[in-house]
């Protein structure tokens, strides 16, 4: 093995119950004096939202609020917001909510000083380096759910609009400067969402784990951040005001996230054109993809996948895995097939070429061809 790798892990996080109080603190410390707090459309009226713009205005950071952020933003989202940033002389970025109003955010404070297109910086090669990196402004990211881990990111996943393809958006100044998760902040996420987002949060640690790339933080991490996923998920979803589920989900969030450094696989080479074409939820199109995924790569994980049963206390080895991830989707109300969420076999040949073209591809422990995609397609299906 070439035990040879560029490593870079992630950010200044204030954790703990009640911390979205510092949020005037997070600002100074990262240089911010007049933010724009960008979120969805479906946080923009909820007490959480508003809680937060009050405690920006306390601490003389006004109340400017970019809210038309759709489930998959795409880059007319981001051109609205860029306009509001710009016409608001905003210096800074509070990036608010899920996966969207988080990537969404991010991007917002990338392009906020950039001359070229977004899609000139997408995760390809050294693309990255033709941005202007002292033209990227501040940000302060305050997840609200407990799944994608984009707090901890130095990417955002935005779908071209014209193509339905999502594509990866990637500069090392993207990564948040302060980070403040509060579970409490997580309380009114209905169960659904809890088990949508909670399933992301594995499959990143699923994936990370199984990559066959070399990064043995990541590796550590993914495994714990699974054996939380599998202590804590449960009681989320069935107790929204569990707050040690909460914060042990929303800590297990971050360390997906921090953990596919190492790599990304065939679940989200799946799930990323599906949502792109489908508009489904991410995490929960993960998780219809991860049993049909481990079997698939199966030859090349079963060692790995035996160790990490082992460690999370399933007996049974890889089957026994697998049984637990089939139990848990059921126990959480996520569909058995693809063809549930609306899927259907007549665009495979277009989902499949997408597919292929994901970055997560790459780091999937079995080579993905078209034919074993298509094929991997009709099962999840």
């Amino acid at each position: 093995m070439n035990l040879t790798a560029n490593w870079s892990y992630p950010t200044a996080i204030r954790f703990g119950n009640g911390r979205i109080a510092e949020i005037g603190e997070a600002c100074a410390q990262a240089g911010i004096k007049k933010p724009l707090l960008v979120t969805d459309r479906g946080l923009r009226d909820l007490p959480i939202t508003a809680q937060t713009l009050d405690l920006m205005d306390a601490a003389g950071l006004g109340r400017a609020i970019f809210a038309d952020v759709d489930p998959n933003p795409n880059e007319i989202n981001l051109e609205a917001g860029l306009k509001v940033f710009r016409d608001g002389g905003h210096d800074g970025v509070i990036a608010f909510g899920g996966g969207s109003g988080l990537d969404l955010g991010k991007m917002v404070a990338f392009m906020a000083g950039q001359t070229r297109p977004v899609w000139d910086f997408e995760d390809v090669d050294d693309w990255w380096t033709r941005a202007d990196a002292d033209a990227i402004v501040p940000i302060i990211a305050v997840p609200t759910t407990a799944g994608t881990g984009s707090e901890v990111g130095r990417a955002s996943v935005i779908t071209n609009s014209e193509t339905h393809v999502k594509k990866i958006i990637f500069h090392p100044r993207v990564l948040p400067a302060v980070v403040i998760c509060d579970p409490e902040l997580t309380v009114g996420m209905p169960p659904a969402i809890t088990a949508g987002t909670g399933m992301d949060a594995f499959a990143h640690c699923l994936e990370a784990y199984s990559s066959p790339h070399f990064h043995p933080m990541s590796q550590g991490m993914a495994l714990e951040g699974m054996r939380l996923v599998k202590d804590y998920l449960p009681r989320a979803y069935a107790d929204g005001k569990d707050m040690e589920a909460r914060a042990q989900m929303m800590a297990a969030a971050c360390m997906g996230a921090t953990a596919f450094q190492k790599g990304l696989g065939a679940v989200h080479a799946l799930s990323h054109p599906i949502g792109a074409v489908y508009n489904t939820h991410h995490g929960t199109t993960n998780a219809v993809c991860i049993p049909a995924v481990l079997l698939f790569n199966r030859p090349e994980i079963e060692d790995r996948i035996n160790a990490a049963a082992a460690y999370m206390g399933i007996n049974g080895g890889f089957d026994g895995f697998l049984a637990f991830v089939e139990n848990l989707n059921a126990e959480l109300g996520i569909p058995g097939r693809l063809g549930d969420l609306g899927v259907a076999t007549d665009r495979v040949d277009e989902l499949t070429a997408m597919a292929l073209e994901d970055p997560s591809v790459g780091g999937n422990p079995v080579k993905m061809t078209a034919e074993n995609t298509r094929a991997l397609f009709l099962e999840c299906i």
